[in-house]
């Protein structure tokens, strides 16, 4: 007879923007015309001038293992793009470190930070990986929700009301999946407060952090006083250069943690790929080019479009997102949950959508559509999604 499984991984749930995406592609093998607003993966291809980067790098004999730490002309390119953007400077020898995407450096960034009981603040909607992250390290999360009627915001009493002597970190978004608000200084500076008074780290998603939109500005939290030695930041370029399937990104911390997440790096992957990091150094060593600005114009555009739309439709309401590019749809008029909303959507107009309970118990009543799909697929979702609510 065969041992038990992992207990850990038995309890934990599926990916829901993952598994619907799987389920569309599925759909589209048996000829169904689904429209897929699930994952949140860019019609566009990388930028040309990326791609032949990597491609040099392969046809140059970059196609072996790299220090753990990543190649020093990524790192060095990292560096160099946060003091571009981000108003840091940073030594790419010590407090950088090459991932592969985002979810791998939450990873190693749980790792490094979590013993078995600690507790990590999150924010209630969230990323649906954040829940089962944790729990794999023997972590426990505690989500503060972002009520509707504070604007998708912790409030600061109800956050310091969840730290208790085993919280270890908070971790938060910004800009947020999937409500699309940026945090404001005030936020940050509610944040700031709290882990200093506390002495917690605080790990901050920042994946979306170029697409802004109307006015509004990412600030990163270690810019702020006192911030720099516990804020442990997240970059990736799977949203922002639609480079989802390089798999690439990066941490910026402090040396001693940088050096914990060396020591997990050579274990777990040894290396991210050295010809991916050739192609993402040269997306991140200089300006974003014309050809990209367009893109996140053209997903500004997408958003407002979508926004625009649906608030025409009885029943309804979206707001246009401050950051991202989710349409976060309020359904409650509808009288059906997240999930009927979504399944019937799916079933009956073969639009796919990621139900708002998904992304925790305040996400309930709200779906999320993705708005950086072509024209022609934004344009027939949309309407196929009017045409569903008007039956209702």
């Amino acid at each position: 007879m065969l041992l038990n499984l992992s207990e850990r991984v038995y309890q934990s749930k599926l990916s829901s923007t993952v598994g619907i995406a799987d389920e569309v592609a599925r759909l589209r093998e048996k000829g169904h015309q689904v429209v897929d607003f699930s994952a949140g993966r860019a019609a566009e291809d990388t930028p040309s001038y990326i791609v032949e980067a990597a491609i040099q790098a392969m046809n140059t004999g970059h196609t072996h293992q790299t220090m753990a730490k990543g190649t020093t002309a990524f790192r060095k390119a990292c560096s160099i793009k946060l003091e571009r953007e981000n108003n840091i400077i940073a030594d790419p020898e010590t407090e950088i470190i090459a991932t592969m995407g985002v979810k791998q450096g939450l990873t190693i960034a749980m790792l490094s930070l979590l013993n078995p009981g600690d507790e990590v603040i999150v924010e209630n909607p969230c990323f649906v990986s954040y829940h089962q992250l944790i729990s794999y390290f023997g972590g426990k999360s505690v989500p503060v929700p972002l009520r509707p009627e504070n604007d998708f915001r912790w409030d600061p009493e109800e956050l310091e009301s969840n730290i208790t002597p085993r919280t270890k970190a908070m971790l938060f978004n910004s800009p947020h999946n999937p409500t699309g608000i940026v945090h404001s200084r005030q936020d940050l500076e509610v944040i700031a407060d709290i882990a200093q008074r506390h002495n917690l780290y605080v790990i901050t998603d920042e994946v979306y952090e170029r697409m802004t939109w109307d006015g509004h500005q990412h600030t990163n939290l270690a810019t702020l006083p006192g911030m720099r030695e516990r804020t442990i930041t997240i970059m990736g370029l799977t949203k922002s250069f639609a480079m989802g399937g390089w798999r690439i990104g990066f941490v910026y911390a402090s040396p001693a943690i940088i050096r914990m997440m060396e020591k997990l790096q050579q274990h777990l992957i040894t290396s991210c790929n050295a010809f991916v990091q050739a192609g993402a150094a040269v997306a991140f060593a200089e300006p974003p080019k014309p050809a990209v600005k367009e893109y996140w114009q053209n997903w500004q555009e997408k958003c407002r479009f979508a926004t625009q739309t649906l608030n025409d439709v009885p029943g309804l309401t979206t707001r246009m997102p401050q950051g991202a590019f989710y349409a976060w749809t309020d359904i409650r008029a509808s009288k059906l949950s997240s999930e009927q909303f979504s399944r019937r959507l799916l079933q009956e107009h073969q639009v796919a959508v990621i139900p708002g309970a998904a992304f925790g118990s305040v996400g309930e009543g709200f779906i999320r559509i993705t708005c950086v799909k072509s024209w022609d697929e934004m344009k027939e979702g949309i309407y196929r999604i009017k045409a569903f609510v008007e039956k209702l």
